[in-house]
Formats: structure tokens, C-alpha cells, sequence
């Protein structure tokens, strides 16, 4: 049985949070983005498309 490899997402907060509705604040968090130009790998999925979705004004992604 082969493994499936899961495709890998590198997420990157390229803009401040300052004045931002506490939901996209909280979005920020969920992804595991703890501050500004600080970035995190995540496995890509629609859950995590979707949270993407609702900031991509605030962050960078690229494929790893």
C-alpha cells in the first residue's frame, strides 16, 4: 500500500494585525502565526484554504 503524500503549504503574515477584527486575529492564531513576518508550514486542505481565504490581505503562501 502506497503512502500518500500530503502537499505542504508554507504560510507567511506579511502585514501587521494592529486594528484588525479580533475573528481574523483569532484566524491568525489558529494557523499557528504567532507574529509579524513570522511564518508556519501547514498541510494543505479546504479547512486551511478557507482560513487563507479570510486573510490573504495579511499573509504570503508558497508552496514547500
Amino acid at each position: 500500500m502506497a503512502a500518500t503524500k500530503t502537499k505542504r503549504i508554507r504560510i507567511t503574515q506579511v502585514k501587521s494585525e494592529i486594528g484588525a477584527p479580533g475573528r481574523i486575529k483569532a484566524t491568525l492564531r489558529a494557523l499557528g502565526i504567532k507574529g509579524h513576518q513570522r511564518s508556519v508550514e501547514q498541510s494543505d486542505g479546504p479547512a486551511i484554504r478557507g482560513m487563507i481565504r479570510k486573510i490573504h490581505h495579511l499573509v504570503a503562501v508558497e508552496d514547500v
